[in-house]
Parts: C-alpha cells; structure tokens; sequence
C-alpha cells in the first residue's frame, strides 16, 4: 500500500532490534518519513529484545520509546495460552495478542507521541478501498502473516504501514548487510516469544505449579493402550513422540480434557470436512454474510475452497470442498476472498468428519 507523503509524515516503527523491523526503519526513513521506534516489554524473556532494541535504534540514528505491555500480556495472552492447552485446545498466541495487546498498544502510542502511522515488519498486504483499509496476503507467499493479524480492525489497519510487503527474506537481509545494521546475520525470532527454549509444557507447569496428570490413550479400536504424561504435551494431529507400539503409525485424533484421555486414529482418519468457529471477526466490522471463500486452518496451510455460513451468537460454519487435515480446536480459520483479501475469521470450536 502506499501512503501519500505530502507534508512530512511520522511514522511509529514496532522495533524489536530484528532485521525485518530494522529494515523497516532504514527504508521508511530513505523515503522521507520522520521515523521514531518503540519496543513493547511483553515478559521477563523480551529484556533481550529491548536491549536489541536499543542498539538498532543506535545505529539507525532514531529515538525509541519503551513500552511495559507485561502485565496486558500476562493477563490477554500468557493466560489464555495456558488455559486453551490444559483444556485439550491447540492456542495460536500471536492471533490473540495482535489485536488485544501488540496493535492495540502501537496504535496507542503513536497517539500518545504524535505519530500518524505505525509501521511492523509484517509480510502482509493493505490495499485501500472504498475508505477501508483491506488486509491481505503479502506478496511473498512463503512468508505471508496475513493469517496472524486477521483479527485486527479499521482502528489499527487505517494507521498501518507493511514496507516489506514486496520483499522477501533474502532481499531484506541484502538490505540489511548493504546498511551495515547489526541485525543483519540475526537469526529469525523463535516461535514462541515468551518461552524461549519453546517447551510449553515445562513453562505452563512453572507457572500453574499444577503437576499434569497421566490418563489413557485410546487406541483407535477404543482399547486402553498406554498412559499419557498429560494433555498439556500434546497437540491434535501429533504423530512423534507418543511412545505408543501398536505396530502401525498413529496420530492424536482427539483430546477429552473432562476424561484426561486421548484418542488415536490411524493415518487417513485425520480429515474433517466441517468445523464451527466462534468469536468471529470481520476486518471491515460488517456483518459477516453467507460466502464460498478460501480458507486458512493453520498459518502454514495452503488455501482451501470451503462454503461459509454465519451463526447466531458470533459463530460460524465453514463446510471445506474437500476434507482438511488435523483442523485443530483452538487454532483459527481465516477466510479469504478470490484475490487473497481478509475477510475475517474465528477460532474452531467444533470439528467433524
């Protein structure tokens, strides 16, 4: 997208000391913008990325305010993350806290500072259209995080900017080593900011001190056929690790959180062909309408044709044209239009085959 300079525009860059968000900062300012960095305090574990932070906000010559987000983050997404896992449900951090935490407090700040816009390292695309702002998938298909950020509104799109839309990775990091920017050989961030060695299960159990009880795999006839160390360790769909021998290769079908069971399935019983999903939202705030759309039920899944049908109460039906696998309760299904435009989406509530 772009945004007309006109008078000197200012925009508020989300700076975690990284090369996609340090990019950022030097290709907003090579294009005439006053350009300032914020980095927000999410945990104990985001010290290290303010101190990154700080030494990118150094040599990109910029001032950078810091924002404590801790205790908004512990409570909207470190909870939730807890929570969803220890009643069988697979969570998607990153779709939460992108609107209820991460853009609702960039968004705030550049309110705060005088800023007109707010610009991520996002791979995404916002295309202006008939006085909305659209979100959509970015160019870069590998790296598209349009599914992350479909739960975010007219108040945060209309004040967003994506200057890596049209990259890819590989065209960042030139830019980067070209800049002589300190990023430039760091390695992309883990996958859970929060838990840096990404051992969910050990971070839920220090911070409930509840110790996960064993119960029963079901073997796919409906036998008892071993013990689980704890629903927290497993996901819908897992397949490794499960320390199961029946002979023939398994995978974790469901997870009952009120029996602390879970059921296993033999490959080629891990298709759904539909799923409810609650707490819809819609980028536009309309009204969600009856569509046939593409869908996402994961953030690395490709694109799948499937019939969409609003429900009372902030639901919706999604019946997919062909089965998908392992659709997952908790993780989120986006809809997309035919030209890869964000219509919204929801959470799965509910699966069948």
């Amino acid at each position: 997208m772009k945004r007309a300079m006109g008078a000197t525009k200012k925009v508020l860059v989300a700076l975690s000391g990284g090369v996609d968000s340090s990019v950022c900062v030097y290709l907003l300012k090579q294009k005439g913008y006053d350009v300032a960095g914020v980095v927000l305090k999410m945990s104990p574990a985001h010290d290290q990325t303010v101190r990154d932070a700080q030494e990118a906000a150094d040599a990109l010559g910029i001032h950078l305010y810091i924002k404590d987000m801790s205790e908004a983050f512990s409570s909207c997404v470190v909870d939730y993350f807890v929570r969803e896992y220890q009643n069988g449900r697979t969570p998607n951090p990153c779709v939460v806290c992108n609107p209820t935490v991460k853009f609702k407090a960039l968004v705030d700040a550049a309110d705060e500072y005088g800023y007109d816009y707010v610009a991520t390292g996002h791979y995404a695309d916002l295309i202006e259209r008939d006085g909305e702002v659209l979100l959509a998938r970015g160019e870069c298909k590998q790296r598209d995080q349009s599914y992350m950020l479909y739960r975010l509104t007219q108040r945060e799109l209309t004040r967003l900017m994506f200057p890596l839309n049209h990259m890819d990775k590989q065209q960042v990091r030139a830019i980067a080593e070209e800049a002589k920017l300190p990023c430039a050989k760091k390695p992309d961030s883990q996958e859970i900011c929060f838990i840096p060695d990404n051992n969910y299960a050990k971070y839920i159990v220090e911070r409930t001190g509840a110790v996960p009880e064993e119960g029963d795999f079901i073997s796919p006839e409906g036998e008892v056929c071993g013990k689980h160390k704890g629903i927290i360790h497993y996901t819908i769909g897992q397949r490794k690790h499960l320390g199961i021998a029946l002979g023939r290769p398994v995978f974790v079908k469901r997870i009952d959180p009120v029996e602390n069971r879970i059921y296993l399935a033999d490959a080629g019983q891990e298709y759904y062909s539909r799923a409810v999903v609650r707490d819809v939202t819609v980028t536009t705030g309309k009204p969600l309408e009856p569509c046939h759309v593409q869908v996402k039920i994961r953030s690395v899944a490709p694109l799948a044709g499937a019939a969409v049908t609003p429900l009372p109460d902030k639901k919706a039906e999604v019946v997919f044209d062909s089965p998908q696998r392992a659709v997952a309760k908790g993780q989120s299904i986006v809809f997309y239009t035919p030209e890869e435009i964000v219509i919204g989406g929801g959470f799965v509530e509910e699966v069948e085959e």
